[in-house]
């Protein structure tokens, strides 16, 4: 397992304060505030604290309320809603500096049997020798201020291969829609609970900036403004992230100063194993 690997997943392990408190550090990947996916991979992290190991998060609700500082620490705040005999509801207030940054509504079920469809895994060609976004970064490092260069040519705990690399720094429109390969740098332990958290962190990679495409816009611009506003997850099946799973993403609709974008996430085997929904600002300063 890389450094870099084992530095999230330490991330992701949260400090108990008190029952149904808890601290995690942050990490700062060059914008200062805090990372979304960071953020809602540890109130994962805290609310499946309170819930028995036999049942698994399906889905999350959140909205991003405040940017946080990836200076500070953020401490979590578990809300037991209810346990039910099949589902269990817990609520995620993330505090920094006294006030609400984020908050999360996470529902926990028991393993069980039921109907089964899902939609076809779009046709694209597999991860083996696609280039990676890190590629892209070091290729164009020049375009990037010095003081933030560092961190982005860093070695990443999460490897992204879009199958079509979209040109951050000569824009061209294009359909909204963005095919990435995605996988953990290292391989994990068989804690599925680790393995969803981890995905909850991933899915914020690039999602939003899939809105962008139709407009020749880029996030690398300056005086441009990108930001999530609420995050949607599914979790539907079984999978790892130490294997490679294809995100595919894709805008619906822009407006108001707003994108929204949709995602599923697919096994190698063609199996559907979660579903996104995120709305967020971009616009021009």
């Amino acid at each position: 397992m890389s450094q870099v690997l084992d530095d999230l997943l330490a991330l992701l392990q949260l400090e108990e304060i008190e029952q149904g408190l808890y601290r995690g550090q942050s990490q700062d990947l060059g914008f200062k505030a805090l990372f979304g996916g960071q953020v809602m991979g540890q109130a994962v992290s805290a609310a499946q604290q309170t819930v028995v190991s036999s049942r698994n998060i399906h889905s999350l609700h959140s909205y991003f309320l405040r940017a946080g500082d990836a200076s500070k620490p953020v401490v979590y705040e578990v809300e037991n809603i209810r346990d039910g005999r099949s589902f269990n509801t817990r609520r995620v207030k993330a505090i920094q500096n006294g006030k609400a940054i984020f908050y999360m509504t996470a529902s926990f079920q028991q393993e069980e049997l039921g109907f089964d469809h899902q939609d076809k895994m779009p046709e694209v060609i597999g991860p083996e020798g696609l280039s990676s976004h890190a590629d892209f970064i070091f290729e164009h490092q020049q375009y990037l201020p010095e003081a933030i260069r560092d961190k982005f040519l860093a070695e990443k705990p999460i490897e992204l291969r879009p199958v079509q690399q979209y040109n951050w720094i000569s824009p061209k429109s294009a359909s909204p829609i963005c095919h990435t390969w995605i996988k953990a740098n290292g391989n994990l332990s068989d804690d599925m609970r680790i393995h969803r958290c981890m995905l909850a962190y991933t899915s914020d990679f690039h999602f939003l900036p899939t809105a962008l495409f139709p407009h020749a816009a880029s996030y690398w611009r300056p005086n441009f403004q990108i930001a999530t506003v609420d995050h949607a997850m599914w979790f539907h099946r079984p999978f790892r992230i130490d294997d490679w799973l294809l995100y595919s993403m894709d805008s619906p609709s822009a407006s108001g100063g707003r994108g929204l974008v949709k995602g599923q996430i697919f096994n190698q085997k063609g199996e559907l194993v979660a579903s996104t929904m995120q709305e967020g600002v971009i616009r021009q300063r």
